[in-house]
């Protein structure tokens, strides 16, 4: 948080991250043009339920059609995770990125860190990155920092338990459901602490926010002040596709994603370049895609989830 009167110096990713900068398709607006990711779906179980969340994680996938993040067509064993990224890198060289993204959470399981400890001794080369809802993410910030990853994923629908409770209905705790304002009081205090812990620590943190007309959209840019106050370098809004509990609600239309990504730049850059991409995505986003030879032939829907 900068103190009064003193302007924070803009968050430059070239001078901050030159590790990252033209390297991550999804931080990187350059890099989003020609450098490549492979997503291994090793993570089966999620610790929190988003009312918009639809989520598959099997075979099923294939027949339904469904391009969304937050499933895939198949669960992989972490042991399995180098063969396939092995085979990811001689369909697509362009590959830079080794990302976890579901179909469940990634750190709601061990599933994720055992795969990047694994990745990590083989494809040294290769960025880690991981996305998580954030409610273990302090636990397991360490951890995730001694197996290589380097960026981080968080995504954060609100900042205040009375309006995030009408998006998550309940958050599984250390053993214990809690719903209503008590489990959204619960998640955005987690999440809260692993952001600031996880920048604190050197990794760089971009924080998505699902755009929910009605819900959340007069509320981005609280929730983008609290990011940046937490160390957070960068905003990515991802229009709500309606399904599950939110299936009649309204997509925000491009006025209303205009609107929120400005109250967001107040506080910190926001990335224009994502592709709403599957668990067990492969290649260049927005150019060819691998995954059907990488997993298995699949046909796919528009609809939207996110562990």
């Amino acid at each position: 948080m900068s103190l009064p009167g003193v302007t924070p110096e803009p968050f430059n990713m070239a001078k901050q991250f030159p590790h990252i900068a033209n390297r991550h398709p999804c931080f990187s607006g350059g890099a989003s043009l020609n450098r490549g990711r492979v997503h291994l779906p090793v993570s089966p179980a999620c610790n929190i339920r988003c009312r918009f969340c639809k989520r598959s994680s099997n075979a099923r996938a294939f027949n339904e059609n469904e391009e969304r993040p937050g499933v895939s067509a198949e669960l992989v064993k972490p042991a399995e995770a180098a063969a396939l990224t092995r085979r990811a890198l001689k369909l697509c060289p362009e590959i830079s990125v080794a990302g976890i993204a579901g179909p469940g959470d990634t750190l709601a399981t061990h599933h994720a860190l055992e795969t990047f400890e694994i990745i990590h001794r083989e494809f040294p080369n290769l960025i880690n990155c991981l996305s998580t809802n954030g409610l273990l993410l302090e636990r397991y910030t360490e951890d995730l920092l001694r197996v290589g990853v380097q960026t981080i994923t968080v995504t954060v629908n609100a900042v205040d338990p009375v309006i995030l409770e009408k998006i998550c209905s309940g958050v599984l705790f250390e053993g214990n459901i809690y719903e209503g304002v008590e489990g959204a009081s619960i998640l955005i205090e987690a999440q809260r602490r692993g952001i600031k812990k996880a920048a604190g620590l050197g990794a760089l943190i971009k924080i998505n926010i699902v755009l929910i007309p009605g819900i959340n959209s007069e509320h981005i840019g609280d929730i983008a002040r609290a990011a940046a106050e937490n160390g957070a370098a960068l905003i990515n809004l991802i229009p709500l596709i309606p399904q599950f509990e939110f299936e009649g609600r309204p997509r925000p239309d491009c006025e209303a994603l205009n609107r929120a990504r400005e109250a967001a730049e107040a506080w910190l850059p926001v990335f224009r370049h994502c592709r709403h991409c599957r668990a067990d995505a492969c290649g260049i986003p927005g150019r060819e895609e691998f995954a059907s030879r990488l997993y298995g032939e699949k046909r796919y829907e528009e609809t939207f989830s996110h562990g």
